[in-house]
């Protein structure tokens, strides 16, 4: 453990700018969540029905958001309890620099390839001609960055990502591994009982601050651009097809399948398995349930869920429906069974020549 790391809670507090309260010079050798804290650790409280929770565990000390009550632990107050916690935990738990500085000796850069004097490029990657890489970018190993490539500044590429040609990578994005960004684009035209490939005569041009999750895959666009827009998050195993327009600061969970054309506003959140046919437009703002099926255009700030996906309130009213069904069944078996007695006592008259038999006869 680095000597020169705070200890004690008051250097904590000094750190992320925090008030404390009771015992400031207790020291501190670690931080958990409040599941797994150990003792002399800091652990974090962010709602206060967590509160006693934090006063039985063994934790040292506690961070709590200003204002929040926490008597029986020595504290730290501070306005955002989550980045204040980040800090700690890395200051215990430093995040490990993988790749060595500079280019490594075997990765394969092409003498036209324009990069930066602090790029740095791990273990058998390859970078092709034409491509531009900007200061402060981490290629990690084994990463193929394909030619006339533009990647800019403060990039971080994880192991395993694909860049096919033209791909444009814009400043303090990060791309995790096993990512493709670029392929062809899934388009065929049939021609004499075959299908033949669209143009792939396009590209993705991917916006500053987008995250691209582990295995997700963006096609290049058929004559012009696949567009991310800046600060889009992207989690893994996410399918973006050719020629989509993406807004900016979209959320698109795990598994969330886009078909082409498909445009998106700002601020869009696609929960896990959203599935999105071609040439519709989601509106600024929307949000769509896990699983929905989106079959036509989704109007800004509407919340729609199901397949297809129609608004919340439609939803509810179908859903409250559907749960009334059984006994809907069950009285529309009593009606028929009525139904069928009255139609039976009707016979009988008509056979009768119309009048009612009379029991005392």
């Amino acid at each position: 453990m680095n000597e020169l790391r705070p200890r004690t809670l008051a250097d904590l507090a000094h750190l992320v700018a925090g008030r404390t309260t009771g015992d400031a010079t207790v020291t501190i050798v670690g931080a958990a969540p409040l599941d797994e804290v150990a003792p002399r650790e800091i652990t974090l409280v962010d709602q206060p029905e967590r509160v006693a929770q934090a006063l039985q565990s063994p934790a040292g000390a506690v961070l709590v958001p200003t204002g929040m009550a926490c008597d029986g632990k020595p504290t730290i107050e501070v306005d955002d309890v989550h980045t204040a916690f980040t800090t700690i935990v890395k200051l215990y738990r430093p995040q490990r620099q993988s790749v060595a500085p500079g280019v490594d000796a075997s990765a394969i850069v092409s003498a036209s390839a324009r990069l930066a004097d602090d790029v740095t490029i791990g273990p058998r990657s390859t970078v092709a001609d034409d491509v531009t890489i900007g200061s402060g970018t981490t290629i990690h190993a084994g990463v193929n960055i394909m030619a006339g490539c533009q990647i800019g500044e403060g990039v971080i590429i994880f192991p395993g990502v694909t860049l096919y040609e033209d791909t444009i990578v814009g400043d303090h994005a990060i791309i995790h591994s096993g990512a493709v960004i670029g392929a062809y684009g899934f388009g065929y035209r049939q021609a004499q009982g075959r299908h033949e490939l669209a143009a792939q005569l396009g590209n993705v041009v991917i916006g500053p601050h987008v995250e691209v999750g582990a295995n997700s895959t963006i096609d290049r666009g058929t004559y012009s651009s696949t567009r991310i827009g800046e600060g889009t998050k992207i989690d893994n195993l996410v399918q973006i097809a050719h020629n989509c327009q993406i807004g900016k600061h979209n959320l698109l969970c795990a598994q969330v399948g886009i078909a082409g054309s498909t445009s998106t506003g700002d601020y869009v959140v696609m929960a896990g398995q959203v599935g999105v046919r071609d040439h519709v437009h989601i509106g600024e703002g929307a949000r769509i349930g896990a699983m929905a099926g989106v079959s036509n255009d989704i109007a800004a700030g509407v919340v729609a869920f199901g397949a297809p996906a129609t608004p919340e309130r439609d939803q509810k009213i179908l859903l409250a429906s559907l749960a009334k069904l059984p006994e809907m069944r069950k009285q529309f078996k009593q009606i028929r069974k009525t139904v069928q007695d009255l139609e039976s006592t009707a016979r009988q008259q008509d056979s009768s020549g119309g009048h009612a038999m009379d029991p005392a006869a």
